[in-house]
């Protein structure tokens, strides 16, 4: 059963599917202020540190499109759900890596499923919010949220980068978890499909 529907249902539904567009963007930028750290510990040269920060673009940009498709295909629903469950265990992952190459792997795999989850969130809104000022004022918390969460994500990942730079990786997991744990109540139901 979903809540959706009702007001409070569609701005608990917003507040989520901002959550994961504001963790989709802010990894961008976390791991920026960690790249010293990280290259002290795992030992990388300069030329691979850059694959840390350029696997994420490249995973979340190469994958966007399909992403988008496969959640037609699939359902937004369940696309969202599996995609951001697979960005907090990369996520979780992250924190554990040894090498330059299993970090490389990790943001990548992170990218990949933010390109799945991003296209998967706003198909929701759409559904969520029917046509008119609802819809146009929750796409522009969307829209705001990306951006608030790429600007956060130098502050935040500098912040974590105190304790550890393995927290930069692993911060968005728990709001990932949280998400996910609320998202079967909120968010609605996969319709089916007819036709190609």
């Amino acid at each position: 059963m979903t809540i959706s529907r009702s007001q409070g249902g569609a701005g608990l539904a917003l507040l989520l599917l901002c959550a994961a567009n504001f963790l989709d963007a802010m990894d961008v930028s976390t791991i920026g202020v960690a790249l010293p750290a990280i290259q002290a510990e795992l030992g990388m040269k300069a030329t691979s540190l850059q694959w840390a920060v350029s696997a994420y673009v490249l995973g979340y940009g190469g994958f966007l499109l399909l992403g988008g498709r496969v959640a037609d295909v699939f359902g937004h629903r369940r696309v969202f759900l599996w995609s951001l469950a697979i960005f907090a265990a990369a996520s979780i992952a992250g924190g554990f890596v040894d090498s330059g190459p299993t970090l490389i792997a990790a943001r990548l795999i992170k990218g990949i499923a933010a390109a799945f989850t991003a296209p998967a969130a706003l198909a929701l809104l759409l559904s969520v919010f029917g046509e008119g000022s609802a819809r146009a004022k929750a796409l522009g918390v969307f829209a705001s949220t990306g951006a608030t969460g790429f600007v956060l994500g130098m502050v935040l990942g500098g912040a974590a980068t105190v304790f550890s730079w393995r927290a930069t990786l692993v911060m968005g997991a728990p709001v990932a978890i949280i998400a996910l744990a609320i998202a079967p109540f909120v968010l609605p139901a996969d319709q089916q499909r007819s036709g190609p």
